[in-house]
């Protein structure tokens, strides 16, 4: 076994958590090597011997842990995944081979408990994500089917986020009795043993802090603005509630519209419209703060039109009622305003001045000439007071394209031009090192550029930018090329996206009286637009921010002022959209967009355009991802490492990267906007991972060490004693040797149910149930619902064939309704007084008394379903668990003197294979059975069981027929045999 490329704290660590008779937690901070670790431990236990099973890992992680694996040396046969496309048998034979095993916790609970999985013979287990561990998971199960039949192998957990162990009451010291662990290490970054391995060797660091444009500070300050609003707004909603730990400090980051949800969850069902827009307006402000600084000016501009056409109107077409009221403040028009302006302005032409004497030349005809010259030769022309023809301003030249009232702005982000300048330092520093080296010793490492994001849209973004960037131009003007196609490709979807809603809208009556002349229908619109702006911007100056109608503007402003903001970009548009080609379809025209200047103009080219690039020009443009970051950097060997975004993770990957490899110059070029949200975001998550580590090595020291029962035998004769009957033979006692045990079905599972019932020293018998999903007794059988499958279930209707299944099958079904933990609920919507809109005719029923022809009623509710389905199926139970823990408590009181369910019957029962069918009727009355209404292939079954020809079918009565079939089947049938007679009562 080779440990090559492990620091001295990975040897530490190995050393302590290499004993398999001890069962750890380790806590690592991220970026250390938590993966490597893992891996490097599964290489130890990599034997034919072994069965190691790997738990609670991703299919990423599954799929990376295994290359990591494999480059260490272990493919014969490495570590195998078990998917659920891989059937029981195949199952059965991998565990049976033993080695390194990676399978689903769903999985692996139901193998233990069929047995399929020999428990016993199992080496180990290595749980991921031990943060995510809690009495109601799925690996507290694990763990305690595998503690039942051994309690030799080990139990080793690994995590990398100590943030989300400091909720609750003793979080830590939870985690521990949950899996059953004896000891727990903390390696955070100020360990000492950590310390003295990365600080020997360190990179050069160069930190670069970028103040943002002065369009982007007003941007940001209008945001935090609106930020402040909505919370204020919502504290002042929800004043029974302590809100004061929600400041816009913590909005910054994404766990924010959590913990606000959760303070909230205890009001949730009462709180209106309103109050859950304003939560959802605080995620949107959040992202718009994240993405003033990774998209472009135009992407951004686009994004924010979005969100105002998402407020204006519904997804129905009508105006919406609940607005954000954010987007009615001044500092949105603000951000409207100014992200607008940072993408282009719209200019009023010149009005072309008249003649004043005759000595004077006519500066109109000049004025005419020098814009037809500019037009000519491309370029912006600028205003003649300011206009030096002598020594002409180099400028960019105007796209033939734009419009002409259109002035593009195209501002950039700060960072590009700070990226382009760093590259190119990078680049001189690459020749000068290679000057000097040619003398002296070969330089280590290679000279490819790496250059790391926080995400791949920013990465998309950065690679098209250094594709198209002209580095002879003037600063802030690097990538007006890219940004020029972007402003092409959005007139373009803005001019159809006008186009269309006007050939949407409906012809008004001054448009059908008014006739336009012949052969000037396409021109004369636009034109006519263009007049009527000037003279409704001379009369008001006040425009709808964003270019977009707001329903408070047209109710408060009147329909002419209200639409002069959308009417001046609409003759604008319309020309824009003449000059382009609108005989091709939309796809294409984007499609030929994108990919305009994208490949050589000549053959000859081809080759060189797509050949392999030497190192030195290598620019290799990612997004952080995970552990999988330490093995890129050890393949490509960067010397220069550029940090566009901030991530305390890939620091520490680079300070393990420079400590593995001591000969290795690496440079590294931090960047990060000054004095906005990245800052604050980026300081706060350090402080907040050092207070974390903080608080958990002051509750390891105080932390009684949790006892863990042996549940494999003294929780057998707890489970055979049941309860004692008194029933049998005068008062005589009778002990049931009979183990508690409940027949799950296997989509149950997914909830952490099952995990309770057999925490309550109940067996749990797996299985692929047709009929409710939990079997109690020979008669008592249960449909679990929570509170949001219920009202999908009764929308799709499948609540009700699923109670007329259990109805006609068992003689107790139970519907049981379990709500979520913690949270409380209602089934009625509340809403808003002003938000309470009426249907528009899908449910019209007019009062009988009423002289009203509008008067209509919603939709049934949720009670007035139960209280039909009641009614429909009145042997059905309706039981409210206000949690699992209840609901396993309700469990053993329904089990309690009853006999235990049988699988086999269990199995079968609404199957096409039922053991009981056809014990009375055979061939003809079988076949005569399955034609007569309300006789379906799941009861016909059930229906034999239950009668024993026909002949004593047809003399049963209609409530007789009901009690087999239900209400609704059952009279079908009985009507089709007694045509024309009436029930006796």
């Amino acid at each position: 076994m080779s440990l090559d490329g492990l620091l001295p704290f990975h040897h530490t660590i190995l050393q302590e958590i290499h004993d398999p008779s001890n069962s750890q937690l380790v806590l690592l901070a991220r970026g250390l090597g938590l993966r490597k670790i893992v891996c490097t431990l599964m290489q130890i236990y990599d034997q034919s011997t072994n069965l190691v099973l790997l738990v609670n890992a991703s299919s990423d992680e599954e799929a990376a842990i295994g290359e990591e694996l494999g480059i260490m040396g272990c493919r014969k046969p490495g570590l195998r995944v078990v998917s659920y496309e891989m059937g029981k048998k195949d199952r059965l034979d991998l565990y049976k081979n033993g080695g390194l095993i990676s399978v689903t916790s769903r999985i692996l609970v139901v193998d233990m408990l069929q047995s399929d999985l020999p428990t016993e013979l199992v080496t180990g287990l290595l749980v991921l994500h031990a943060e995510k561990v809690t009495a109601l998971s799925l690996e507290a199960f694990i763990v305690r089917l595998y503690r039942e039949k051994n309690n030799t192998g080990f139990v080793k957990a690994f995590s990398d986020q100590p943030e989300h162990i400091t909720s609750g009451l003793s979080p830590l010291r939870s985690i521990m009795k949950e899996l059953q662990l004896h000891t727990v290490l903390i390696y955070p970054r100020f360990h000492q043993v950590v310390k003295d391995s990365l600080e020997r060797k360190r990179a050069d660091v160069v930190e670069l802090y970028q103040p943002m444009t002065d369009s982007m500070k007003e941007i940001h300050g209008g945001l935090v603005q609106c930020m402040s609003m909505t919370l204020a707004e919502l504290k002042r909603s929800n004043t029974t509630l302590d809100l004061d730990d929600l400041n816009v400090e913590n909005a910054y980051f994404r766990s924010f519209e959590a913990i606000v949800r959760r303070q909230l969850d205890t009001v949730w069902h009462k709180v209106g419209p309103r109050t859950k827009q304003l939560v959802s307006d605080l995620a949107t402000l959040r992202r718009l703060l994240s993405y003033l600084l990774n998209y472009d000016p135009l992407a951004f501009h686009t994004y924010l039109e979005t969100i105002i056409a998402s407020n204006t109107l519904s997804a129905a077409g009508n105006p919406r009622q609940n607005q954000s009221p954010w987007l009615l403040s001044d500092a949105a028009h603000i951000v409207f305003e100014t992200a607008k302006r940072r993408c282009y302005v719209l200019r009023e032409a010149p009005e072309k001045p008249t003649r004043v004497s005759t000595d004077v030349i006519e500066i109109s005809d000049d004025e005419d000439a020098w814009e037809a010259l500019d037009e000519v030769e491309g370029r912006i022309r600028s205003t003649p007071a300011t206009t030096n023809r002598k020594n002409p301003v180099k400028s960019h030249p105007r796209p033939t394209w734009l419009p002409k009232s259109i002035e593009p702005i195209l501002e950039e982000l700060p960072k590009w031009h700070l990226l382009a300048e760093t590259l190119k330092e990078i680049e001189e520093e690459i020749m000068r090192q290679e000057s000097l080296s040619s003398s002296a010793s070969p330089i280590r490492g290679n000279n490819v550029v790496l250059v790391m994001t926080s995400s791949t849209q920013t990465s998309s973004l950065l690679s098209e930018y250094l594709a198209f960037m002209d580095s002879d131009a003037l600063p802030g003007q690097h990538g007006r090329k890219m940004l020029e196609k972007k402003l092409r490709r959005y007139l373009y979807w803005k001019a159809r996206l006008s186009a269309r809603s006007a050939e949407s809208q409906p012809p008004s009556a001054n448009n059908n009286n008014r006739q336009s002349p012949p052969g000037d229908d396409e021109i004369s619109p636009a034109l006519r637009k263009k007049d009527r702006d000037k003279a409704e911007r001379a009369a008001s100056r006040r425009r709808v921010r964003g270019g977009a109608p707001s329903a408070v503007n047209v109710r408060t402003q009147g329909p002419e002022q209200a639409s002069a903001a959308p009417h001046a970009e609409e003759g604008i548009l319309a020309e824009f959209l003449s000059t382009q080609d609108n005989t091709s379809a939309d796809a294409e025209i984007a499609l030929a967009l994108s990919l305009e200047d994208s490949f050589p103009p000549d053959d000859a080219e081809v080759d060189p355009f797509y050949g392999l690039l030497v190192p030195a020009q290598t620019v290799v443009v990612r997004a952080y991802a995970d552990d999988s970051d330490d093995r890129m950097l050890a393949e490509l060997q960067p010397r220069f490492i550029v940090m566009y975004e901030p991530n305390q993770d890939f620091i520490r990957r680079i300070e393990v990267y420079k400590a593995s490899n001591p000969g290795l110059g690496v440079r590294v070029y931090f960047m990060i906007y000054q004095m906005t949200a990245e800052e604050h975001k980026y300081l706060a998550s350090l402080r907040k991972e050092k207070d974390s580590f903080e608080r958990l090595i002051r509750e390891r020291g105080t932390m009684l060490i949790p006892i863990h029962e042996n549940r494999a035998g003294s929780d057998v004769g707890e489970a055979i004693i049941k309860t004692i009957s008194s029933r049998v033979a005068g008062g005589r006692t009778e002990l049931s040797t009979e183990a508690s045990r409940v027949i799950v079905d296997m989509r149950e599972f997914r909830s952490t149910l099952p995990s309770l019932l057999h925490a309550s020293t109940m067996i749990i018998v797996p299985a692929t149930l047709t009929v409710g999903d939990y079997i109690l007794t020979p008669e008592i059988c249960v449909e679990r619902k929570s509170i949001p499958d219920l009202v999908s279930s009764f929308n799709s209707g499948r609540l009700y064939a699923q109670c007329e299944l259990m109805s006609a099958h068992y003689k107790q079904p139970i519907l049981l309704i379990e709500f979520e933990e913690q949270k409380s609920f209602s089934l009625e919507i509340v809403q808003d007084v002003k938000s309470f809109v009426k249907p528009t005719g899908k449910y019209p029923i007019k009062k009988p008394g009423t002289s009203s022809n509008n008067q209509e009623i919603q939709p049934p509710s949720i009670q007035q379903k139960l209280v039909l389905l009641t009614l429909a199926f009145p042997r059905v139970r309706v039981l409210w668990s206000s949690s699992p823990y209840a609901t396993a408590d309700i469990f053993k009181d329904l089990k309690a003197s009853s006999r235990e369910p049988d699988y086999a019957a269990a199995v079968a029962v609404g199957a096409d294979s039922d053991p009981a069918a056809g014990q009375g009727m055979h061939g003809p009355a079988e076949e005569l059975l399955h034609t007569l209404p309300g006789i379906t292939a799941k009861n016909a079954g059930y229906v034999m069981s239950r009668v024993r020809s026909m002949r004593e079918l047809c003399e049963l009565r209609l409530d007789q027929v009901q009690d087999i079939l239900g209400n609704d089947p059952g009279r079908a049938c009985w009507e089709f045999l007694h045509w024309g007679e009436v029930p006796s009562a």
